[in-house]
């Protein structure tokens, strides 16, 4: 069979492959642990629903205008004068099926063939394939100094001839840093002298600890003109757990969006209309569901971490924000792959190997589920993986003796 070189290029996603895994599991009667999901386990704003429900009840369910229905728009753009203090256009916005899109034909508007896109590592799964599926080059850049957080520095080194764009994704997936406002800084300054793209994959910028704020980007732009290269992603998806309706947006200058929404058409025409309904009944709504939210996954990340620094030989950092953090299992085994497939194998708890995100030996671990998942969950690693812990487990009605070790 004959399949493109960009097609042999692309790699299965490996969150969505793991959920899949963890479905197939759950429906055989296995006692699952999920520890590598991206969604929050909290239902969608009551707000969301009405309207979902109201659209679909009216029977008048059509197609919509390729970059959103004016409704949602008008949302947007109060969301970004809300959070951002810029007051924009309905030409400044697109609304998409999902944040993924938004980047995605952001990245298609903005990339040609073998042109470089720059992001820090550890870094988003999906940011390399989409890369690839253009044909330009994913560049990841790691901090100099092994840590999570990269200077500017580290960007300035890694800056070619063929850099068109750059990606800042803070709070980070998969590690929860949250980037400090003075590297936000330094990197707007630096992407507006050298007249480089600057996409901000804000996902998670509300989902953020320790009474931290949100940075925002604007502040730190001198150019604010329809020239500025400067593109902010958001969604719905995270701070509203709204997953699986799948809307996010972009914000930038009009030419962009304009281009975007021509790609966006012959793609996949206008997101859906009820979930466009939906995702504005959320972003105009009672606003006290995202700080619940935050809080849980705060007091989530908190016990994770205690956790963790109790576990001989793994290393954990402390996350800022998102529901994630990116641990050090290397003691254990540096094939972080073939760790994750032995822990699912061994005490049915799935994790997200590393490799994924640009660094293997680390596990992405997941504060999304319930208490209980956190702790049975380490639990259950701990004693595959401790020598000192006990030799014997209950997982579900079975009682497991380790013989590995």
């Amino acid at each position: 069979m004959s399949i493109s070189l960009i097609g042999k290029s692309i790699s299965v996603s490996a969150t969505l492959k793991l959920n899949e895994m963890a479905a197939i599991l759950r429906e055989k009667g296995e006692p699952v642990i999920h520890l590598g999901g991206g969604e929050p386990k909290t239902k969608a704003p009551v707000e969301a629903l009405i309207a979902a429900a109201g659209m679909i009840n009216s029977g008048e369910v059509r197609y919509t205008p390729a970059d959103g229905i004016p409704a949602l728009k008008k949302a947007i753009i109060r969301y970004t004068e809300e959070f951002y203090d810029r007051k924009v256009e309905p030409e400044n916005v697109i609304a998409s099926s999902g944040a993924k899109q938004s980047l995605m034909v952001a990245l298609q508007a903005i990339l040609n063939p073998q042109e470089e896109v720059l992001f820090p590592a550890p870094y988003w799964v999906s940011y390399t394939e989409m890369a690839k599926m253009i044909g330009a080059v994913p560049v990841p850049v790691y901090a100099e100094d092994g840590s999570f957080y990269p200077r500017m520095k580290d960007i300035e080194q890694r800056v070619t001839s063929y850099t068109k764009c750059i990606i800042i994704n803070s709070p980070n997936n998969p590690t929860g840093a949250m980037y400090s406002a003075d590297f936000i800084g330094e990197i707007v300054e630096f992407c507006e002298k050298k007249g480089i793209w600057l996409i901000m994959d804000d996902i998670y910028h509300r989902l953020i600890f320790d009474g931290k704020k949100p940075i925002n980007c604007y502040k730190f732009a001198k150019d604010l003109s329809e020239n500025s290269k400067l593109v902010v992603i958001n969604g719905v998806s995270k701070q509203y757990a709204m997953t699986g309706f799948r809307i996010g947006w972009a914000v930038a200058n009009k030419r962009l969006i304009e281009v975007m929404t021509n790609i966006q058409a012959h793609q996949t025409s206008g997101p859906s209309a009820i979930t466009q309904i939906a995702a504005a009944a959320a972003i105009n709504g009672v606003q006290s569901g995202v700080e619940s939210l935050r809080q849980t996954l705060e007091n989530n990340r908190n016990i994770l971490i205690d956790r963790l620094n109790a576990f001989n030989g793994v290393k954990s950092y402390k996350p800022d924000g998102t529901f994630y953090t990116f641990a050090d299992f290397s003691y254990y085994m540096k094939d972080s792959t073939k760790l994750s497939k032995f822990l699912l194998d061994k005490v049915r708890v799935l994790t997200v190997p590393g490799i994924e995100f640009g660094m293997d030996g680390f596990l992405r671990i997941s504060t999304c589920g319930t208490v209980k998942d956190i702790t049975e969950g380490i639990d259950r690693i701990k004693w595959a993986l401790d020598p000192d812990a006990p030799n014997e487990i209950y997982i579900g009605e079975r009682k497991l003796v380790r013989d590995w070790l």
